[in-house]
Formats: C-alpha cells, sequence, structure tokens
C-alpha cells in the first residue's frame, strides 16, 4: 500500500465545542483495562528514575567505578529507546495485547534478573534486557487507547497518561529512596527493582482478561534496514553522550558524535525511498506532514532533556552536597509530583475551555518555579530539603503538569488509528532518547562544573540553564494548533 502525504494530511481541527465523535464499534477500554495499561506505562518510567538515589549504594555493594554505574542507567534508557519503534510496529503486527502481555511478562524477569545480579556487569547486562523488555510494552499503551477510545473518553483516557507519566517519573526517585533506606530483608538497593515482581504480577491477571485485543487492519512486515539505522543512529549518540565524561573522552566518543549526522542521513534517505516506493518505513517521514504531530515531537526535547537532568542533578546535589540520606532527597521531590497530579487531572477542562494557550502557561508556572528553587539554593545552602524547596517544587510541579499531557494529545492527535502504534512508538522514543540525553548533558554539565564552582554554585548554574529549555519550550507553544483535533 502507498503511503502518501495526502493520506496522512491533518483533518480539519476542531473547536474547543465541537460534538465529540461517536463511540467506536470496535472493542472499548473500560476502567479496569485502563488501569491496567496505566500500571504498565508507569513501570517502565518509574524504573528510569528509581536508581538515581539507588547508585551510591549499588556502587560501594558491587565495587562499581563511576563508569560501570552509568552504565546502569545508560545501558537501561538507550536499550529502551532504540527498541521502542520497533516494539510499535510489532504490537501493530501481531497484537497490541499481546505484545503487551509479553513485554510485562519480561519486564517482571528481568527486573528479577536486577534484582539478583551477583555484580556490576551482570547488572548492566539485567538492565540492558529491562529496557528491551519495557519497549515492548510501552507503546501498546497509547495505541491501545487510540484504538479502543473516542472523543471525550480518549480525552480523558490521555489525561490520565500523562498524569500517570509525570508521577511515575518524580514517583520513581521517591521510591528508590524509600526503599534503599528500608532495606527489606536484608535487599537493600536490590528491592528497587525486586518491588516489580508482585506488581507485574498483579497487572498480568486483569490484563489478560480486561485489555482488549488491537491491531492495524493492514499489519505492515517490520523495516529490517530502517530498524538498524535507527538503532545505529540513537547509539551513536546515546552512547558517548552518557559514557563520555565517565571515561575521559577517549577517542571512540568523539568518532562516535562525528558518525551520529550520517547515520542519521542514511537512516532519513532510507525511510524516504520505501516511503516513495509504496513500502512501508520504520518511521514514515510522511507521518511528519501531521502538523500536531511534528510541533508536538519539538515541545517534547527540552521539556523530557530538562525533566530527566533536573531529577539526576538534584539526586546528586541533595545527597552529595546537602548531606540528605535517600529518603529525604526522595521526599524533597513529593510536593511536585503531588501538585502535578493534581494538576494534570484538570488538564482536559483547561484545554477545552482555553485550547492549547494552557502548555504557554504552563510554562511559564515551570520556569518560576525553577527560579525559585535556584533561588532556595542561594539563600539556603547547604541546608537544603523539603521546606526550602516546597514553594519551587509546587509551582513547577503545576507548571509540567499543564505541559506534559497537552503535549502527548497534541502529537497524537490526528494520527490515524491503523498507524497508531507506529505514532505512539515514535512520540516515546523521541521522549526516552530526550530523558537519556537529559541525564547526559544537564547532568555531565552539572558534575563538571562542581569541581571549579562548587556544589551549591553548579546546581543554580544546572538549573538557570534548564530554565533557558523551558523558555524555549514556552515559545514552541505559541505554533502548536490552537486546539486539538
Amino acid at each position: 500500500m502507498t503511503v502518501t502525504t495526502e493520506s496522512l494530511a491533518p483533518r480539519p481541527v476542531r473547536s474547543p465545542t465541537a460534538t465529540a465523535p461517536a463511540a467506536s464499534s470496535g472493542p472499548a477500554l473500560g476502567g479496569l483495562g485502563l488501569f491496567t495499561v496505566l500500571l504498565g506505562a508507569a513501570l517502565p518510567l518509574i524504573d528510569f528514575f528509581i536508581v538515581n538515589v539507588a547508585l551510591p549504594t549499588i556502587g560501594t555493594d558491587l565495587s562499581a567505578s563511576e563508569s560501570v554505574l552509568e552504565l546502569v542507567v545508560a545501558g537501561y534508557g538507550v536499550s529502551y529507546a532504540v527498541l521502542l519503534v520497533l516494539g510499535g510496529r510489532l504490537g501493530d503486527l501481531f497484537g497490541r495485547r499481546r505484545l503487551f502481555l509479553a513485554g510485562m511478562a519480561a519486564f517482571g524477569l528481568t527486573s528479577l534478573a536486577c534484582g539478583l545480579a551477583p555484580g556490576a556487569w551482570s547488572l548492566v547486562a539485567a538492565r540492558v534486557a529491562q529496557g528491551a523488555s519495557a519497549a515492548a510494552m510501552l507503546p501498546q499503551v497509547l495505541a491501545t487507547i487510540q484504538a479502543t477510545t473516542t472523543g471525550p473518553r480518549r480525552a480523558k483516557a490521555m489525561g490520565l497518561y500523562g498524569a500517570t507519566a509525570g508521577l511515575a517519573m518524580v514517583a520513581g526517585q521517591i521510591l528508590g529512596g524509600v526503599l534503599v533506606a528500608a532495606d527489606i530483608a536484608g535487599t537493600g538497593w536490590r528491592s528497587v527493582f525486586l518491588v516489580n515482581v508482585p506488581v507485574v504480577l498483579a497487572g498480568l491477571v486483569p490484563a489478560v482478561r480486561a485489555v482488549p485485543e488491537t491491531r492495524s487492519p493492514r499489519p505492515e512486515p517490520v523495516d529490517v534496514p530502517g530498524t538498524f539505522l535507527l538503532a545505529a543512529s540513537l547509539l551513536t549518540l546515546l552512547v558517548p553522550l552518557t559514557e563520555g565524561r565517565a571515561a575521559g573522552w577517549p577517542l571512540w566518543t568523539w568518532l562516535s558524535l562525528a558518525a551520529f549526522p550520517f547515520v542519521t542521513a542514511a537512516f532519513y534517505a532510507v525511510e524516504r525511498r520505501a516511503d516513495r516506493e509504496g513500502r512501508t518505513p520504520l518511521v514514515p517521514p510522511s507521518l511528519f506532514a501531521l502538523t500536531s504531530l511534528r510541533r508536538g515531537l519539538l515541545l517534547v526535547l527540552p521539556f523530557s532533556i530538562g525533566f530527566s537532568g533536573f531529577m539526576f542533578v538534584i539526586a546528586v546535589a541533595l545527597q552529595q552536597g546537602a548531606g540528605l540520606g535517600p529518603v529525604a532527597a526522595g521526599l524533597a521531590l513529593a510536593p511536585l509530583a503531588v501538585v502535578f497530579f493534581v494538576f494534570s487531572l484538570l488538564g482536559p477542562r483547561l484545554i477545552a475551555r482555553y485550547g492549547t494557550r494552557v502548555v504557554t502557561a504552563g510554562a511559564v508556572l515551570q520556569g518560576m518555579g525553577l527560579a525559585l528553587m535556584a533561588l532556595a539554593a542561594w539563600w539556603f545552602w547547604p541546608h537544603l530539603g523539603f521546606v526550602e524547596l516546597l514553594p519551587g517544587g509546587v509551582v513547577a510541579g503545576a507548571g509540567q503538569a499543564l505541559q506534559l499531557p497537552v503535549i502527548y494529545r497534541v502529537i497524537l492527535s490526528e494520527v490515524p488509528t491503523a498507524r497508531a502504534g507506529v505514532g505512539s512508538g515514535v512520540m516515546i522514543t523521541t521522549q526516552q532518547s530526550a530523558l537519556a540525553l537529559g541525564v547526559a548533558t544537564l547532568g555531565t554539565l552539572f558534575l563538571s562544573l562542581v569541581p571549579g564552582m562548587g556544589m551549591r554554585d553548579a546546581l543554580i548554574a544546572t538549573l538557570l540553564v534548564q530554565l533557558g529549555g523551558v523558555v524555549l519550550t514556552g515559545l514552541l507553544s505559541l505554533r502548536l494548533p490552537r486546539t486539538i483535533a
């Protein structure tokens, strides 16, 4: 089947008060099914952040060097990002519930392997496998929501997805601190992985009954050349950036970064040629003819880079600089998590009334929150904790909640149902790559500044750099369609 730009052209945009379309005659996603897929969406994001506060304990227990510890984080993030689009395509081809169940079961097994790892390198290998299993599970969540809901039900489901994603990213860090400090049955850091096993078992049972099976009505074969080239593109960028500083920036890191634009250009050329010849590429370039998807993805990049970079930097600063324990360091972000969840639930109403300018308002609030946190670091250091970060965390959490769920809805608003897996895979790959870049760029900046500037000033400087990214997000949000189709 030939995929043309016209076939993916944006549909007319509805006004905020337009009548919702009738419910789909296909399988519907009920409340229990929605809860189950949202649980599946939360697990991979929690595990991206849960190790931040556990890394010092892991390093001591396994005698792991700094570069190996970074691989514990990067191995998961890179394999996750590299395989996400493929996971979406396989769900379209073989059935989204089938891939969701397989991915969730594999996530539980690989989490068990992480928790039982006897050494640092076996932990790295288990984390890579865990990221791959997450890549099979997560794209099916958004694809299932797209295929089984319409109108207000879809808006509500997408709002809950955004709330779940944002809360999971913050809650992961809080949960990691609590579990490490609790030292359940002497497991120490291992409990941050072992806790996934009973959660997965509890999720698999309702998933079998409550999640409807869907797939693309026109299954498309896997694009092998595109898959390899996309993997190569992400690897040549993410691996040197995440490992470069700890490894001392050896020659291979610079060669890898130099190869990145050429590999990416080759990927685009192969995908464009397949699209023109009527074959189905892994990432159809014609998909980017959708203005909502294209402009929404541009917002995901600075937002996610800043989010993950902040979470990593604040974990290091609070533990190694302010001298907080893992629980106190995690709970210092609790106000941000609570406010994020509450405000994200208000998103659908605000969008109906004000349109996508809600994203712009959210960027303004997030910027104010970061400025308050920077002032708190300046005035109260080294006595920086829950109380001092409370005002900034509340304001920043509200601002982030007004952005992330709305951006998700914008990106997928005009993606055809038949391409739900591809669309969600592209979006999550962009987000996951940006999360990995955030740790690599803002984390590297912060750790590089500490020796010369000290922990406090390095933290403030990094927060101000992130503030620049928030300003960029706000400016880009002005180019979004005013309403969501």
